[in-house]
Order: C-alpha cells, then structure tokens, then sequence
C-alpha cells in the first residue's frame, strides 16, 4: 500500500474524505432547520457562513472517522477503496486536512454566527469522529441508534446558528433523523451482513440476524411515520407537510414490508437510498 498522493484527481480523494452523500442531507436538514427557525429570511451572512461552518466541521469530523477506520474499511468490501485505504491520501495528510477544516469551520461560526452553534457543533463532531468512530461502533448491536444523534443534530444547529436558542420544535426536527437513521443502516447491513462480520462490527443483524433486524426496520418504519406528523401537530408545518409525509412514509412502509417478506433479502439494497429519498423529500 502506498502513503504517497495520487498525482491524479487528489481532490477528488480529498472531497471523498469528507462523505459528500452524507453532507448532502446535512445541507437539506439544516437549511431546513435555519428556514423555520427565521420564518424563512434567515440573514444572508449568517446563513452562508453558518452552513459553511457547520458543514466543515462535520466534514472535519467525518475524516475523523476515515482515519481511524483504515484497518476496519481495509476489511470491508464497501469501503476497501476509500482513498487512506489505497494509499491515496496518507494519515498524516488527512489529519492535517480535518485540522484545517476545523478550524475554518470554528471561525466561520463563531464570527458570523454564535458561541452556542459552535459549541454544540463542536460537541457532535467529538460525539461522532471520536467517541462513537472510536468506542460505540463496537461496543454494542444498537450502535447505529446511539450513534445516530450525530447525524440527527444538523437541523437543530441550522436553528440556533440564527436564532442563538434551543427551541423544542427544532427538537422535534432532531427526533424525525434520529429514528430514521436505525432503519436506513440497517437495511445496508443487512445487505453488507458478511462485511460486518467479517470486520468485527456489531451491526444488529451480525448479532441478532437479519430476521430480527427486518422487524426491528418495521417497527422504526411505523414509528418514523408517527413521529414525522409531530410537526403537523404542534402547527410547525400546515396541511401540505401532513399530506405529504402521510403518501411518504405510506410509499416508505410498502418498500419495507416488500423487505421484510423478502427471503433472499435482495431487496435490502434498493431500501437503502429509498430512506434517503424519502427523507430529502419530507423535509
């Protein structure tokens, strides 16, 4: 394995360090999150520089986790071309590109925005890049639902990056992610069972088996649905958000039940970007 950079498409390897599929909903939630909060005229500076902020951090945070997870991704077939796997960026490279996108991200936020957005974003990236990368992943079957409050808290940091408070309803915003996420990696589990296994990672259907965790996707999938119509019910969102998340999650719960009848579990993988598509289009 070489450490040296490909002279070819480095950036390329760099912006794959950051998981731009992931980045991609953090920008949806918490825009979504900074709209609401400002009755959707944000200020333009605090909603440029606090997205930014917000996205370097957690971009920081998810090299974080490219870093310690060289040995585990070199194991799994998903992940065995990751850019420090093939050498293309080395460790030492990659820390000092996370050092750099913290540090941008930290003044970007706390001169444009306010100490609280920094501090709770600062708080998901150790929660994330450090103690669940870290500990959680191996720790337990339930990992992904633990770990799954880093990726729920964007939406909660677009609110107070304009508004400098903690508001129930974009608690609310926070709960909707927080039981998506369970369902929608362990549908990739479930299709990436032996990859797991094989690196050592507690993932639900490793250790309870994939009939458990199919119910386990179900019983979130109903749940999602409840908690999704919170919004509507406490008069965050008007009749168009109901009508939606109702044929939504409806579209989202005949997919999962298709899995959950699937013997030959081939419909696992199709599940899995179906709840992110679902989940850009609610919010």
């Amino acid at each position: 394995m070489t450490t040296e950079v490909s002279k070819n498409g480095t950036w390329k390897h760099y912006l794959e360090l950051t998981k731009p599929g992931v980045q991609a909903l953090l920008f949806v939630s918490c825009i979504t999150g900074m709209l609401i909060a400002s009755d959707f005229y944000p200020p333009v500076e605090v909603f440029i520089a606090g997205l930014m902020g917000i996205s370097l951090l957690a971009a920081s945070s998810a090299v974080i986790n490219h870093i310690f997870d060289v040995r585990l991704d070199s194991l799994m077939e998903r992940t065995s071309s990751r850019p420090i796997v093939k050498g293309y960026i080395s460790r030492r490279q990659a820390i000092v590109f996370s050092v750099a996108l913290f540090v941008l991200g930290s003044f970007l936020l706390l001169y444009f925005t306010n100490p609280l957005t920094w501090i709770l974003t600062v708080l998901t990236f150790i929660f994330y890049g450090f103690i669940y990368t870290k500990y959680l992943k191996f720790m337990t079957s339930q990992n992904i639902v633990i770990g799954g409050l880093a990726g729920a808290m964007p939406p909660l940091l677009g609110w107070t990056a304009v508004s400098n408070s903690i508001d129930p309803n974009a608690l609310l915003l926070v709960l909707i992610i927080l039981v998506w996420t369970p369902p929608h990696f362990w549908s990739l589990a479930i299709h990436k069972v032996d990859d797991y296994k094989e690196a050592g990672v507690p993932m639900l259907p490793v250790q309870k088996g994939i009939p458990f965790t199919k119910q386990h996707i179900l019983l979130y999938t109903v749940l999602l649905m409840a908690v999704s119509l919170l919004p509507f019910s406490v008069g965050m969102f008007g009749i168009i958000y109901f009508i939606s998340a109702t044929i939504l999650g409806l579209i989202f719960l005949y997919y999962v039940i298709a899995l959950y009848r699937d013997s030959e579990n081939r419909k696992a993988l199709p599940t899995f970007p179906l709840f992110n598509m679902v989940f850009s289009l609610s919010f």
